[in-house]
């Protein structure tokens, strides 16, 4: 008759070397998740202050449209945004009506300047 040997010593921490690899695991997919998570808020946040910057221009633009006898006065530079962090607005009235109103800002924790511009003829051409 043939005696087993007892595995058991040969084996003894497999487990628990298995359990610190699946915690190992675990923590990488919820650091993944973290970062995801930082960088979707990023996204969220500039999409915010370039919808934002797209009101203030449009609603410059509707000023101008709506007093077509006195464009010059719309001139501006650099006037300060309380609605985007550094925020600027320059208009610019050329000849023949052509407006052009950009908004500039810069996002806060970044380096990089955002702008966002537009262009119309205002009044008869």
């Amino acid at each position: 008759m043939k005696r087993f040997k007892n595995n058991r010593t040969q084996q003894q921490g497999v487990i628990l070397i298995e359990a610190l690899i699946a915690v190992l695991l675990f923590s990488m997919g919820i650091l993944a998740l973290v970062g995801l998570q930082g960088a979707m808020i990023k996204n969220t946040s500039d999409n915010k202050y370039r919808a934002d910057a797209s009101f203030v221009a449009q609603n410059r633009m509707a000023d101008m449209w709506g007093n077509q006898n006195n464009l010059a006065a719309f001139n501006e530079a650099n006037t300060p945004i309380a609605s985007l962090p550094n925020g600027t607005r320059t208009t610019v009235v050329a000849a023949r009506g052509l407006a052009t109103v950009t908004i500039n800002w810069l996002a806060p924790g970044t380096t990089d300047a955002h702008n966002y511009t537009i262009t119309s003829y205002i009044g008869a051409q």
